[in-house]
């Protein structure tokens, strides 16, 4: 008995306590995840709705903007050009909400990310196997700097090449309660449908104090979402569920021991579009009471989605 007190039992705890231990290291182990994350390309084919390459209409001017983070609400695996929409693996979709009045993206509970961030990921084991060849991501928000100018300003004449704060809706319709471009923000409370903008002035010192914040629409219509399989796989007007085809089809086995990447690169290549009323090729806003340039396209250009 005393054998047994003094070096059976304590090694039977030990024992016990080390089985404990790797029991709960191994349930705390993350399962195998499907990830996705954005990528800004600003060389990458400006592309126009059916993924033809694209050029600036007579009369507009385009930027490329400099991106800052963007939002989408919807992310869809199709196995081919021929799967309608809502019929692939549906891997993401964000909280929706009728607070507004219509169902509408509640913006305040989107997943939101910087280029390189991983910005949302689902478990693997909920992804349906099987050979996946398109990605369809409906893009919600947009957030990213432009250069303008403000012209005929009392006293102090024409401010060149100033930057401003854009924050773009372009999904079917969203629900805000704020919107904060950068540092100032604006009340919404309400439903936006697809071209709403905030504009926030980024002004150069001294004239920093007198930043200010806008708001307003695009044209109805008038943004552009890239769908390369509109003649097989249609989208709803006013979405703005961007399709990009991978190099090389994405396998899901159902197998999977570790983690897969997918980076969703979307064309920021001259996607910020306004009517160029004066011909300059800059944008221009006024001091004077002339009506400032009109913003026509936030539309992003084109998706690139690869794998690994």
């Amino acid at each position: 008995m005393t054998l047994l007190k003094h070096y059976v039992l304590p090694f039977l705890a030990l024992a016990c306590i080390s089985f404990l231990l790797t029991n709960c290291k191994k349930d705390t182990q993350q399962e195998p995840s499907l990830q996705f994350s954005f990528k800004f390309d600003s060389n990458q084919e400006r592309l126009n709705n059916l993924g033809l390459p694209s050029t600036i209409p007579a009369g507009n001017a385009a930027q490329t903007p400099d991106f800052h983070g963007m939002s989408v609400h919807y992310i869809e695996l199709a196995p081919s050009a021929f799967t309608q929409l809502g019929d692939g693996a549906i891997v993401y979709h964000a909280t929706e909400t009728t607070k507004g009045g219509d169902n509408a993206v509640d913006f305040d509970l989107a997943a939101k990310g910087k280029a390189g961030e991983v910005f949302t990921r689902v478990n693997l084991k909920d992804v349906a196997p099987g050979t996946y060849e398109w990605v369809r991501a409906s893009v919600t928000y947009q957030n990213y700097d432009v250069v303008f100018n403000i012209n005929a300003l009392p006293v102090v004449g024409d401010l060149k090449n100033q930057k401003g704060t854009v924050a773009s809706f372009v999904g079917f319709n969203t629900y805000l309660t704020t919107v904060t471009p950068r540092e100032k923000s604006i009340t919404v409370n309400d439903d936006k449908k697809q071209g709403f903008w905030a504009f926030e002035t980024n002004l150069s010192a001294p004239y920093d104090v007198y930043n200010q914040i806008y708001s307003g629409d695009a044209p109805a219509g008038a943004t552009t979402v890239v769908n390369p399989i509109a003649n097989t796989s249609p989208i709803p007007a006013g979405s703005c569920v961007v399709t990009g085809k991978f190099a090389t089809p994405l396998v899901i086995t159902g197998e999977e021991s570790g983690d897969i990447e997918v980076v969703l690169s979307f064309s920021i290549n001259n996607s910020f579009e306004w009517q160029d009323t004066n011909g300059n090729g800059q944008l221009d806003i006024y001091g004077d009471g002339t009506p400032a340039e009109k913003i026509v396209d936030m539309g992003l250009r084109g998706l690139i989605p690869s794998h690994n």
